[in-house]
């Protein structure tokens, strides 16, 4: 079983958690770094099929080394999905993103050296592709098209910085150390939450559907979770999976996806009014879909989170209803 055992980083987290269960669902035994095994917001994890036998929960932080490489001890990969997402306002960028998402990286790549890893997979973001002035406006951003840093923090996309000075430096260790490595940069993530908590972009849909416009990620591209997790385990399993890979589905604005949502669901509060939105984003992922890549349409990803939104308690209706 030793060349079916994956370590994955931040099991608990809103992508990793579907990770967890498709890799379960494929007989692969998963070793999941989590801050606190007992929490109960990790609970749902060892609920999944075929847990039992072969999920195990490490305790561990990103900024140890050595908890880190407990985790990774006995695996023949990695996918490192932990990551910090930022609070609604960043107060200090170099503790709340930069030291976890630098050191944090740098420890799950030396513990994967360390001990013989044969495939990493980092997940990483559009963020570090799409902050930049020297791309062509007309031309749909590829893998090639990297985050301008500087750019970034003039904007003050502190989540941005981060994302692109960790897999910038995963691609220089690997480059300096023969790591078999491969990189997943997913856009905006909606879709069904596994775990009990709200993660940050789930937030993005619940704010529409609760009447707050989120206007700065309008004309913003989006995937499915559960294709974002599909990725990752097609970037790990395929041999011919190479560099870097685009994960995005498609390109909304906030306004139409209101008009989406109005038609199933007219009971919600929706905004009535939008900020215009300057950006024309486009991305391609064609590389991924080259090496096999599918995704759904946009309006069952929607119609999905909103119908789990519902079961889980997080919406109220405009009378007031949970």
């Amino acid at each position: 079983m030793e060349e079916k055992t994956v370590c994955v980083t931040g099991a608990g987290g809103y992508i990793a958690s579907w990770v967890v269960k498709f890799l379960l669902s494929r007989g692969y035994r998963v070793h999941g770094t989590v801050r606190d095994p007992g929490d109960p917001k990790n609970a749902h994890l060892m609920n999944l099929e075929y847990a039992a036998a072969n999920l195990k929960l490490f305790k561990a932080d990103l900024l140890d080394y050595e908890s880190i490489s407990a985790a990774v001890s006995g695996c023949t990969g990695v996918l490192h999905v932990a990551s910090p997402v930022p609070a609604v306002k960043v107060m200090n960028p170099e503790v709340e993103l930069y030291e976890p998402a630098h050191t944090g990286t740098k420890n799950v790549l030396n513990a994967c050296l360390q001990e013989k890893v044969k495939k990493v997979v980092v997940v990483s973001s559009v963020a570090a592709i799409v902050i930049t002035e020297a791309w062509p406006k007309d031309l749909a951003m590829d893998e090639t098209c990297w985050s301008d840093i500087e750019h970034c923090k003039s904007l003050e996309q502190w989540y941005c910085v981060a994302k692109t000075l960790a897999e910038t430096e995963a691609w220089e260790f690997a480059k300096r150390t023969r790591l078999n490595l491969v990189t997943v940069c997913p856009s905006i993530v909606i879709g069904p939450l596994l775990q009990p908590t709200v993660n940050a972009s789930s937030m993005y849909l619940l704010a529409l559907l609760q009447g707050t416009d989120p206007g700065e990620l309008g004309g913003m591209a989006f995937v499915d979770v559960r294709d974002t997790a599909e990725a990752i385990l097609l970037a790990y399993e395929n041999p011919e999976a190479d560099g870097r890979y685009i994960c995005s589905s498609h390109e909304m604005r906030n306004e139409a996806i209101v008009e989406m949502l109005k038609e199933k669901y007219p009971e919600f509060n929706y905004p009535k009014s939008f900020r215009e939105v300057h950006s024309d984003l486009r991305l391609s992922s064609q590389k991924l879909q080259n090496l096999g890549w599918k995704y759904r349409p946009f309006e069952e990803t929607l119609l999905d989170a909103v119908e789990n939104y519902k079961q889980c308690g997080l919406l109220a209706t405009k009378t007031g209803d949970i």
